[in-house]
């Protein structure tokens, strides 16, 4: 069986393969990693229910885990700030997001620390992808339309790409 760090690394190396031309927009960006996640969430259902081997399951939820966490990180570090500033006084959704995230990096550090012969890591990699499924509705139905006018799109997904390129870049060496 794979270990987490060979799991990991068979994942930055199909990151770095799988990388495709920036999106035109910063919200363009984000939905394609949304729909890229949750395709990879059906996929590892799929196993789990047809009680595939273990790593081979456990490989693809590394490979969720390191998606969501370089997601998560361009999302706090570029794209949430320019939203805070547009939206000013209305930023509760930053900070129900936020705690989202929160809550999907303690189920990724336990999924990451585990192995899928626990227990409960089919049900964390469910319930990782149950909380993902909430915070991706709440940033497209709700986030999105208020900040699509207001940010330089172009621009910004131009940040976020480059630091997702750098992110990956770097889980590549590390491995």
């Amino acid at each position: 069986m794979p270990t987490s760090h060979t799991a990991t690394r068979s994942h930055a190396a199909t990151a770095t393969r799988t990388r495709k031309a920036p999106p035109a927009d910063a919200i363009k960006l984000l939905r394609a990693d949304h729909a890229e996640v949750k395709k990879l969430f059906a996929e590892y259902d799929k196993l789990a229910k047809a009680e595939a081997d273990a790593s081979e399951r456990e490989a693809l939820a590394l490979d969720i885990c390191a998606k969501l966490t370089v997601h998560a990180q361009i999302e706090e570090e570029i794209f949430y700030p320019a939203c805070r500033d547009v939206l000013q006084d209305q930023d509760d959704l930053l900070d129900e997001a936020t705690v989202e995230h929160a809550s999907a990096k303690d189920l990724i550090a336990q999924l990451q620390s585990s192995s899928p012969d626990d227990d409960m890591y089919d049900a964390k990699v469910k319930v990782l992808g149950e909380y993902i499924d909430h915070h991706v509705k709440e940033e497209q139905n709700e986030l999105f339309p208020k900040v699509r006018p207001k940010l330089d799109r172009k621009e910004l997904g131009e940040q976020l790409q480059a630091r997702k390129d750098a992110l990956l870049a770097r889980l590549d060496g590390a491995h």
